[in-house]
């Protein structure tokens, strides 16, 4: 694993816009108030506010970007969401083919849609695939991404919302943690952080603290310390990026 003194950048892809509520998770959605601020703006891409919608002229923007990026695929969607099309779906892996050079972070709630559509996607070797499992209860998101032949596998934990024990880190390549932000968020407990990164170090995961949360959103020390790990086989792409949290939401 390697570590980096500062927070990671992702630059945002959003070929679909706009969600639904799935799980306990998404009480505080911070992408729905963001989408209907940028729907009040005029922003084209949101004149359906938080609905889903499909934006066929985002598709080839990953192509114009030269330098190596980490990029977030639909930060303000899910890409396994029901009304998204398998076939737009596959527009978009056939895009992140094309784009040897970045690696593509797809992170989902709906772990059971990705699990059925899985074989029929192909797995490129530039896509770090994830599960949200913001409680035990959630867990099972983490046995359906174990099946699936990506090449890095990650679960973020964030928000989190419980204690988690148990988890079984076979077949996963990092650890995500944080707590929720915004005017309403839930507190999240110190040891429950403690329990992750603890069997994160006993499974040699990497472990990256993202953030308390609550009123305490920008501080991501434990004790004093900060924990920002990322997979050994993202070096390259991260020693060529800058090293700050650059979301672009448009």
């Amino acid at each position: 694993m390697s570590h980096s003194d500062q927070k990671l950048i992702f630059q945002a892809w959003n070929p679909v816009t706009g969600c639904s509520k799935f799980s306990s998770g998404c009480k505080n959605c911070y992408a729905l108030p963001i989408a209907l601020k940028l729907k009040q703006q005029g922003n084209i891409h949101y004149k359906n506010g938080f609905e889903i919608s499909l934006h066929q002229d985002k598709l080839a923007k990953p192509l114009s970007w030269k330098k190596p990026k980490l990029i977030f695929v639909n930060s303000m969607s899910d890409l396994f969401h029901e009304k998204v099309p398998l076939d737009f779906i596959q527009q978009i892996f056939n895009i992140i083919e094309q784009s040897k050079q970045h690696i593509f972070i797809i992170l989902t709630k709906r772990a059971e849609r990705l699990f059925k559509l899985s074989t029929k996607l192909k797995w490129h070797e530039n896509i770090a695939l994830g599960v949200t499992v913001e409680s035990k209860h959630y867990l099972y998101r983490l046995k359906l991404l174990q099946q699936i032949q990506a090449q890095t596998r990650f679960v973020f934990f964030e928000p989190l919302l419980s204690l988690i024990e148990n988890i079984d880190f076979a077949g996963i390549h990092w650890a995500l943690v944080g707590g929720e932000s915004g005017q309403n968020a839930r507190k999240m407990l110190p040891e429950w952080v403690t329990s992750i990164k603890n069997q994160c170090r006993q499974a040699n995961v990497p472990f990256y603290f993202h953030q308390w949360g609550d009123k305490r959103t920008h501080d991501n020390l434990i004790d004093g310390k900060s924990h920002l790990e990322f997979p050994q086989s993202w070096l390259n792409i991260l020693e060529n990026s800058p090293k700050q949290i650059q979301l672009s939401l448009n």
